[in-house]
């Protein structure tokens, strides 16, 4: 067999493997910068002791990644900055064109303020393949409030620039989005929102829930905490306990504090026990507060808003991606499995959008501390050593089990494994974050 047949072999095996497990990272992403134009309330940039500096990816890092593009599917060229203000990225477009195989595809998200007509035709000339544009709002007050330093008609603007610079230039396959973040204060928006973006050029939409970086904006928050399958059998149970006499809703305080029960207590607490045994035997996480105490209505109107979106969609041809209305039980990692590699703008190689920046949020009710994680710097080792490195490679590994505990339906929160300032272990012993991680729960969404 000559050597060109031995190499073909070897890429058709590898080819065969889970992306985490090649040799190679199928998806970059690559931020640019981390200098912004906007200050969005919901952006980790707003929020205390995130760590960040502000700063541009240089020529020679970005192209410190290039012997990992020959084999890649995506170049995602965006983090927590507007990738508009680096002066290179047309220039970071072409070498990703022409490195990256037929097929893959360029692309970054952005606040569109500075999208004018010479800049799309610039974009589209350099060979861009997707671009999604930050939309949370078409009322004017609500979109300010969102997007502090925006107009809707800066996005209106920004959509006809793109459109005629793709009219401009036919040979383009550029395929424009829009990226919408749910709150309470805008989710009525989102069908609206839909509609209007199908008549400026969009065909696509990414729709992901807010992440809270400070405690005023929980409240804010318009998804579930609990599962989908605890609600569910919560409220079979609830039902059923309804029909026999007993009423669950105040179990916690009865099983926790009262030491001497009456008859019809104790009834109900084994009744209850009863349940919590199911859960366990079916793997199911139940936060008893979150259960008695979950907000129905919202529950209700999300799930209806969500529908109304997908008609939306439907009826104009959109491509809509919605989160779940809650967490999912099953998790998977969108970015360990499809064999995603992140590079921050000073060459860091981190393993996850979770785990690319060090800051503080709320989620569940308690503040959570997130610390970067690092693999390795491109100014010390190339992109591809990095990747293959054991630690790294154990890493992606053990995400891909997907044993984790849901820290956020778990009655002992908050935990000492979890809301700790630095995470070791959970209580599964995974030394992976992923336990309590929002993209892992289905909850958050962007470009990839």
């Amino acid at each position: 067999m000559s050597d060109a047949a031995v190499h073909k072999t070897m890429i058709d095996t590898e080819t065969e493997l889970l992306p985490a497990l090649r040799s190679y990272p199928s998806r970059l992403f690559v931020e640019t910068t981390t200098r912004c134009n906007m200050k969005c309330h919901m952006c980790v940039k707003q929020s205390m002791g995130n760590g960040l500096k502000e700063g541009d990816i240089s020529r020679e890092t970005f192209e410190a990644i290039v012997p990992a593009l020959a084999r890649a599917e995506a170049l995602v060229l965006n983090g927590i900055g507007e990738p508009l203000l680096h002066p290179d990225l047309e220039a970071f477009i072409r070498i990703g064109k022409e490195s990256m195989p037929a097929g893959s595809w360029v692309g970054f998200q952005s606040n569109g303020l500075l999208l004018n007509e010479s800049r799309a035709s610039s974009l589209v000339q350099a060979g861009l393949d997707r671009i999604c544009l930050s939309l949370d709002a078409i009322c004017p007050d609500t979109f300010r409030k969102i997007r502090e330093g925006g107009e809707v008609e800066d996005l209106e603007f920004a959509f006809t620039a793109l459109n005629k610079a793709r009219d401009r230039h036919p040979e383009s396959k550029l395929q424009i989005g829009v990226e919408f973040v749910v709150m309470r204060e805008n989710i009525h928006q989102l069908p609206d929102v839909l509609r209007w973006v199908s008549r400026l050029g969009v065909s696509f939409a990414i729709v992901s829930h807010l992440l809270p970086y400070d405690k005023e904006h929980v409240s804010q928050i318009a998804y579930d905490y609990n599962t989908q399958e605890a609600v569910e059998l919560y409220l079979s149970w609830k039902k059923k306990g309804k029909e026999q006499g007993i009423d669950i809703t105040n179990f916690f305080h009865v099983y926790h504090c009262k030491f001497i029960r009456t008859d019809e207590e104790q009834r109900m607490v084994d009744f209850v026990l009863e349940m919590i045994a199911e859960a366990r035997e079916r793997d199911i996480f139940l936060h008893w507060e979150n259960l008695t105490k979950r907000d129905v209505a919202m529950a209700e109107d999300l799930a209806e808003t969500f529908d109304k979106a997908m008609a939306v969609a439907e009826e104009t041809g959109l491509d809509l991606r919605l989160p779940g209305t809650s967490p999912k039980n099953e998790r998977k990692c969108d970015f360990i499995d499809n064999g995603g590699i992140f590079v921050s703008w000073d060459g860091e190689i981190h393993p996850c959008y979770f785990l690319w920046h060090t800051f503080q949020c709320h989620f569940a009710g308690r503040k959570k501390y997130v610390n970067r994680n690092v693999f390795g710097n491109l100014k010390e080792k190339g992109i591809l050593e990095i990747w293959n490195d054991p630690k790294y490679r154990s890493f992606r590994e053990e995400v891909l089990k997907h044993e984790y505990p849901f820290c956020s339906n778990c009655n002992l929160l908050p935990c000492e494994y979890i809301y700790c300032e630095e995470f070791e272990q959970d209580c599964y012993t995974n030394t992976v974050p992923c336990g309590d991680c929002f993209w892992c729960m289905g909850l958050f969404q962007c470009l990839s």
